[in-house]
């Protein structure tokens, strides 16, 4: 099984980079895709409906060209969850969930709090929020893969330029915290499993560069996209990569293999 999570800074601009014609060579079973950008009656061209995908999307109602994700799977879903019952988030176009027996997919977009003092706010309330949604996900009787830019470092493995972004969003001490304590767990089966972690203890692989200052090409980055899984699919973690080759976006899409089917 081969999930793939990709913010695609709009989907229009990543399919005209070639987006589309590299996801057809990767044979995923799902790919989840963030900050769309559009609206679903915008994406009626052959080249948004790959061939034998299925595609579901999550548009943001607040504002046209503003965030959304979506979910395109090889197997259609069982169901397909666009709401998480709290309207200054889910009219962002934030969360879409796929559900494939007892395995659930989501593709998420956390806000940044980047470009102002109160989107930092709404993130922090965000955080507060959605973490018992995540302790919920965590207790129940399913599996979860939740696929996304999540808009935080976790450490300083995960940012080339730590000591100097101490003060910036995405990497404040409060919201690493946050981050970390969703996966931090003494024994292994009681929190999130950061599947690239997981499989690569001491990397430090990035899947975001600032456009600003030939950051990419000097490979100056951030680790903010992520696969977190239930523990019940450590097990099946077998290997992940982080597309570099190719430029689709400012993020790079980020693939992760388990073992088994889809649908168990």
């Amino acid at each position: 099984m081969r999930i793939i999570s990709f913010n695609a800074n709009g989907i229009r601009s990543a399919a005209s980079k070639g987006f589309f014609e590299w996801l057809k060579e990767q044979k995923a079973d799902v790919t989840c895709i963030q900050e769309t950008k559009a609206q679903e009656d915008q994406l009626g061209d052959e080249v948004f409906r790959p061939r034998g995908h299925q595609r579901f999307f999550k548009d943001a109602s607040t504002k046209k060209g503003y965030s959304g994700v979506a979910i395109y799977s090889r197997i259609p879903p069982d169901e397909v969850r666009t709401s998480l019952g709290w309207a200054p988030f889910d009219d962002e176009g934030r969360y879409i969930e796929a559900r494939f027996g007892k395995l659930s997919v989501v593709s998420l977009y956390l806000p940044s709090g980047s470009s102002a003092e109160h989107r930092q706010d709404f993130k922090f309330e965000v955080m507060a929020w959605f973490r018992p949604i995540l302790d919920g996900w965590l207790r129940s009787d399913r599996d979860y893969v939740l696929c996304g830019d999540w808009n935080i470092v976790r450490s300083e493995l995960d940012i080339r330029n730590w000591k100097s972004n101490q003060k910036t969003s995405g990497c404040l001490p409060v919201e690493r915290e946050w981050m970390n304590a969703l996966c931090a767990d003494p024994n292994r089966n009681a929190a999130w499993v950061d599947a690239y972690r997981e499989l690569h203890p001491q990397g430090q692989a990035y899947t975001w560069w600032s456009n600003r200052g030939a950051a990419r090409a000097k490979d100056v980055g951030w680790r903010i996209d992520y696969q977190l899984a239930t523990p019940s699919l450590r097990s099946r973690l077998t290997a992940c990569s982080i597309e570099r080759a190719q430029q689709f976006s400012d993020h790079a899409p980020f693939s992760v293999d388990y073992s088994g089917a889809l649908r168990g």
